[in-house]
């Protein structure tokens, strides 16, 4: 081990100041073995360069492995997330035609009662069976009551499938939203 100061030039040092020369050669041997016992311990500590080199060549290993891992991952995920929105889609698609379906059917349901009702009323007319006003008013009220159920029957139906149709779309985006957001904190 090198040493980074002259050694017999501090003895002689010593020497000039009044210690013999054994006494300047101990305390000279002595401040090289603390010197040394110092600087075995901070070389402990210490690694070297090419240790170094070997340790950050592992980390970046590792970081490399993580990386292809959440390639994979994302894209495995991705793949799963559109699947399930297709389906969701798929879904939706199947509804709106069966409420379509159902809006059709009322609706040709209705106009079959609602000219039911007019040809009975007609049959009564051409029968002779004479209405007083009050009479026909009362028959018209319960079909305009008849009529306004129905319609309302059918706008709750509507409201409840879109508010169906609301919550598998808010479901899917939120889905999205959460594996997005899972992607992102695992990035960072």
């Amino acid at each position: 081990r090198r040493l980074y100061f002259d050694t017999h030039a501090l003895v002689c040092l010593l020497e000039e100041n009044g210690f013999t020369t054994q006494q300047s050669e101990v305390i000279v041997s002595a401040l090289v073995k603390i010197m040394n016992t110092n600087l075995d311990m901070i070389y402990k500590d210490m690694v070297t360069k090419v240790q170094q080199e070997i340790a950050l060549q592992q980390v970046m290993s590792h970081i490399g492995g993580v990386k292809k891992d959440m390639i994979i991952l994302e894209k495995s995920e991705f793949s799963a997330l559109r699947s399930e929105n297709e389906k969701i889609k798929l879904e939706l698609q199947q509804i709106k035609k069966q409420v379509m379906d159902e809006i059709t059917k009322v609706r040709a349901d209705n106009k079959l009662n609602l000219n039911l009702e007019k040809s009975r009323v007609k049959e009564l007319v051409s029968f002779g069976y004479f209405y007083s006003h009050a009479q026909q008013d009362r028959a018209l009220t319960q079909t305009d009551r008849k009529i306004d159920t129905e319609v309302a029957d059918l706008k709750t139906m509507l409201e409840s499938h879109k508010l169906d149709n609301i919550k598998y779309l808010a479901g899917s985006v939120f889905t999205c939203l959460t594996v997005a957001l899972g992607f992102y904190r695992l990035w960072i």
